[in-house]
């Protein structure tokens, strides 16, 4: 204990960072190239599909959150400022809601939590984590960049890469 911190703690922390660095690369060489999984809710807020998406025609980005999660909340904003400004340009946002607390569970929270923050698009309730399992998610916020043909051309799991993020989106929208 040199520093006044215990030899363990950056051993841990390294080891934490060397894990989310290989689950981030292991993530987005699996879902490269994937097609995308039906999105198939019971319960939807802002907005309630007929049946499963269809990918076909739209850029689609896909975000796996949950309103307790800080790190979700420091993506909101940057999800927000992509709607605005590719929506227009034909970039498709789908929300899925998959709760880590008890409180998260309740519909009303999710709605209440929406509404506050001015979340627009739609909403797919997972508290089965149904649609979190078909897309093979292990953590909060992951995001996915779907195609026009339904395929996962892009995955990030936690915050950062907002501009990596926005490149990818360009591109997608670019390609016709």
């Amino acid at each position: 204990m040199r520093s006044g911190v215990p030899a363990p703690i950056p051993l841990v922390l390294g080891l934490t960072a060397l894990w989310l660095a290989l689950f981030r690369l292991q993530l987005a060489f699996s879902a490269q190239g994937a097609e995308a999984p039906p999105i198939r809710a019971a319960v939807w807020i802002n907005g309630d599909p007929a049946g499963p998406i269809d990918w076909r025609g739209a850029v689609t980005l896909v975000e796996f959150w949950t309103f307790g999660c800080w790190n979700c909340a420091n993506v909101e904003p940057h999800v927000k400022a992509w709607h605005e400004k590719y929506g227009p340009r034909g970039l498709r946002v789908i929300g899925v809601h998959s709760p880590e607390l008890a409180a998260e569970r309740e519909i009303d929270n999710v709605r209440r939590h929406v509404k506050k923050n001015g979340i627009t698009w739609p909403i797919a309730i997972d508290n089965d984590f149904a649609i979190w399992d078909s897309f093979g998610t292990h953590a909060w916020p992951t995001w996915y960049l779907v195609d026009r043909a339904g395929r996962i051309r892009y995955a990030h799991v936690g915050e950062g890469a907002y501009d990596e993020t926005a490149e990818k989106i360009e591109k997608l929208l670019a390609e016709r």
